[in-house]
């Protein structure tokens, strides 16, 4: 296995977890994952598709993120509300996610093992986690990873049983 396709698999071992967990919360998006609030799984989908936009757009390509509109309420450090009022739907942020994905996909099936170690357009003080284009992709499963503890968490606040244990 070459480090193109250990990418690929960690992208699409990251997504299989996250995305089975968010979606079998399309029924209870707002559930925070603990009394005191958290990052509840509408949250984390946005904040997921925001992010991934921010990093193959932003860093690795140099251009904007795609979709603008979530800035607003899905860039770190912003703080989830379950006033579903303020957010897109989950069917809107889930072809958003499919769509950012299929590019980032697509993208890294151009690269060269080589362009893995090429600079990213990340700001020098993110350089020590997104200095590479490598880098970047690698953020992206691990960044992926981390969020789905938290949809995790947020099935057992809503009463359900671990999908994963």
């Amino acid at each position: 296995m070459n480090a193109i396709e250990i990418l690929k698999h960690s992208l699409e071992s990251s997504t299989g977890w996250a995305m089975g967990l968010i979606n079998d919360m399309q029924d209870a998006p707002l559930t925070q994952p603990a009394a005191n609030g958290g990052n509840h799984p509408l949250w984390v989908l946005g904040h997921l598709v925001h992010s991934e936009s921010n990093l193959l757009d932003g860093f690795i390509l140099g251009q904007p993120n795609r979709f603008p509109e979530l800035e607003a309420n899905f860039t770190l450090g912003t703080t989830p509300t379950t006033d579903a009022s303020q957010y897109p739907t989950m069917e809107d942020l889930l072809a958003k996610f499919d769509q950012i994905r299929a590019a980032t996909l697509a993208h890294l099936e151009t690269l060269s093992e080589d362009d893995l170690d090429k600079s990213s357009h990340a700001s020098e003080e993110l350089g020590d986690f997104f200095g590479t284009v490598g880098a970047c992709f690698s953020a992206m499963s691990t960044h992926m990873s981390f969020h789905a503890g938290q949809v995790a968490v947020a099935r057992v606040a809503a009463g359900r049983k671990p999908l994963m244990a």
